[in-house]
């Protein structure tokens, strides 16, 4: 049986979260109703999956958050009503390492808390199997061993100035050497982290991300990875002309596809497709890129997260001569679309998070 603890300092929340999880019958459930208390639960319960409002007293969910992950390190599913006007606290939370997140109802509570029980299930399940890495922020811990606590900021680095279509060989002299195609969800923003950190300012090949997540946190999550790397990070919210030095972070609740225009290569972010189940859809992605340009041309990155979207459609990548990485079983917080992709044949490399960059960097055509 599951073990989660409740964090809301809600009676209201903590009252109805738990009946969704003990009517499941699957879930051993206790509560805290602060960080404070939180904390207090970590040892004596022992939880296998914790649930954390944003918006608490005493101690607030994303510093309790921040607690959690250097003392004992647990798979948390954040639920707020912050993270609809709050996006920069939701973003700011899965960087300090909760797994997901769900909307917390608003208005009649009581009444919303049906349609939201089988989302929260399916996260809290995914939760409990995710691999929360014993590595992460390890220096933090060994600190707070010794009795010392400190914060390390990250250092920002100088910016630099189904079936696919034959893509033209004309691609217009100005275009780019080649694209590298990103998807991830789940446990998606940190290793979106650790994929495009390293990457150096003249990386030669623009880089275009489908990161699933809802349209309010992807304009903060943009800014925080441009805050993080030497590439210049953008999200997309009109047609975009793709050039080099940058990344295209996909809007959320539409897709990010590739097309070709009289200008070149456009990253655009079209409607969502109905024949996709998530979004950003990295199939529709790769098989908008695959349209425009030579499959030689394109790397593909499959990262943690829910499901198998993007597996199918870099499986043909490969088959069509693209380079396709996948990110490796132990550091995916949830293997299910880099685990697709490889059982599907498609990984031309199996890597752990710490190493894609490189490995994609190698394996670029010289």
């Amino acid at each position: 049986m599951t073990r989660v603890l409740v964090v809301d300092d809600s009676a209201l929340m903590r009252r109805l979260l738990g009946e969704v999880l003990q009517d499941d019958g699957g879930f051993e459930v206790a509560f805290a109703r602060n960080g404070v208390e939180a904390l207090s639960e970590l040892i004596s319960f022992a939880p296998d999956v914790i649930t954390l409002d944003v918006n608490m007293p005493q101690m607030d969910g994303l510093t309790c958050l921040d607690r959690i992950m250097i003392e004992r390190p647990t798979p948390v599913v954040m639920v707020s009503s912050l993270t609809a006007d709050g996006a920069d606290e939701t973003v700011e939370a899965l960087a300090l390492g909760a797994v997901d997140f769900v909307e917390k109802p608003s208005g009649a509570v009581s009444l919303q808390i049906e349609d939201l029980a089988p989302l929260l299930l399916e996260k809290i399940r995914a939760a409990a199997g995710a691999r929360i890495r014993r590595t992460h922020r390890l220096a933090e811990r060994v600190r707070t061993l010794h009795g010392e606590r400190a914060l390390v900021a990250p250092k920002r680095r100088p910016k630099a100035g189904a079936p696919v279509a034959t893509p033209p060989v004309d691609l217009p002299e100005e275009a780019p050497p080649g694209l590298v195609l990103v998807g991830c969800s789940t446990g998606g923003p940190p290793a979106l982290d650790a994929l495009l950190e390293p990457l150096p300012a003249d990386f030669p090949w623009p880089i275009l991300v489908a990161q699933h997540m809802p349209r309010a946190f992807t304009g903060p999550l943009a800014r925080r990875l441009d805050g993080l790397c030497a590439l210049e990070v953008v999200e997309v919210v009109q047609p975009t002309p793709i050039t080099p030095g940058r990344v295209y972070i996909g809007r959320g609740d539409a897709d990010l596809i590739v097309t070709l225009r009289p200008q070149g290569l456009t990253a655009v972010a079209a409607p969502s497709s109905a024949e996709h189940r998530w979004h950003p859809s990295v199939d529709r992605l790769v098989d908008s890129a695959m349209a425009c340009i030579p499959a030689a041309r394109l790397a593909g990155v499959l990262m943690t997260g829910m499901g198998d979207d993007g597996a199918a459609a870099m499986t043909r990548l490969r088959q069509a001569g693209g380079h396709t990485l996948a990110e490796a079983e132990e550091t995916a917080v949830v293997w299910g679309m880099p685990g697709e992709l490889v059982r599907a044949g498609g990984a031309a490399v199996v890597a752990p998070l710490p190493d894609l960059a490189s490995r994609l960097i190698s394996g670029l055509p010289r």
